[in-house]
């Protein structure tokens, strides 16, 4: 049956949030129209989170969960949950109850004045400056590279509409993401500001690694949703580049030599024959992703476009 609401949290060893993050979500979500279910993907915990599940499922019928074989990282979670959710309207937030639920009625709110992702903003942190700065800066990079002008890409609480799950994949860290890859599928996303909360209980399971993470994942990104259809536009660039490199060098090289100084007694020779064949290389590097990507859009039926609406 479509539920109007899926609220999915990935847990891992959130033992002391749970049951307290489980009434206020009962709170928020009474006060809402329409039905909801809340999911609940254990992300492989060794602590008593299944446990604490386990009676919140036997309590209200609304609570689901599904429990990982063991850790396989928060974008899975989020796609398991994805996969068991009947909403028309997908919400997400952490488990570690420095998300508010009693945000939820803004955001949906917002969502119903026509957009398709709405991203929440964390403008006051309750967090160490060792999780703020890092943050900032990722933040700061990906909205400048990206071109979509949000403020907190990292995170956890939003909501979508379920066509943009449907339409945009997560693998590997892609859940910070999905605004970015939404937005360059011409989804409409945007931010408003939210509460946030100091650790209720537990550890943080995010060290100084996940901006370096993020940052190699955001190259990834980058070159999907800017390259994707055109790979030879990235790597003809850096061939054409390279060869013209190349080409410089061995007319700097002929200059020297007509001057009388001898090939042996400077690099630009080599320098020629390496800048040339780095750009050969470069442009089949284009002609064989290329050759790829045409396969993957005509094998999968997936087109480069998508349409809002027709008339």
């Amino acid at each position: 049956m479509r539920m109007k609401y899926s609220i999915i949290i990935p847990v891992y060893e959130e033992s002391g949030n749970l049951e307290l993050l489980h009434e206020k979500l009962q709170a928020a979500l009474q006060k809402m129209s329409g039905t909801y279910e809340i999911i609940f993907v254990d992300d492989g915990s060794k602590d008593g989170s299944f446990d604490d599940l386990k009676r919140m499922a036997g309590s209200d019928k609304a609570v689901r969960v599904i429990r990982f074989a063991r850790n396989f990282g928060k974008s899975a979670a989020m796609s398991a949950g994805f996969l068991e959710s009947a909403g028309e309207v997908i919400i997400n937030l952490d488990a570690d109850l420095q998300d508010d639920p009693a945000e939820i009625p803004n955001m949906l709110a917002k969502l119903g004045e026509g957009f398709d992702l709405v991203v929440g903003w964390r403008r006051v942190r309750r967090d160490k400056m060792d999780k703020t700065l890092p943050s900032k800066i990722f933040n700061a990079v990906v909205s400048r590279f990206s071109g979509v002008p949000l403020h907190d890409f990292n995170c956890g609480f939003k909501a979508y509409r379920r066509e943009v799950l449907e339409d945009v994949p997560l693998y590997s860290d892609m859940h910070r993401f999905l605004p970015v890859l939404a937005a360059k599928r011409g989804f409409r996303v945007t931010e408003i500001p939210v509460e946030h909360h100091s650790r209720h209980a537990g550890v943080s399971k995010y060290g100084i690694g996940r901006t370096l993470r993020g940052l190699l994942d955001f190259i990834s990104v980058l070159f999907l949703t800017v390259f994707l259809a055109r790979p030879m536009h990235f790597f003809g660039t850096f061939g054409v580049v390279s060869i013209s490199l190349s080409s410089l060098a061995a007319l700097a090289a002929i200059a020297l030599k007509i001057s009388g100084t001898n090939f042996v007694n400077t690099p630009l020779p080599l320098l020629t024959v390496f800048l040339f064949l780095l750009g050969i290389q470069f442009i089949l590097l284009g002609l064989i992703a290329e050759m790829l990507t045409r396969t993957y859009f005509e094998s999968a039926g997936r087109a480069t476009f998508r349409i809002r609406e027709r008339v």
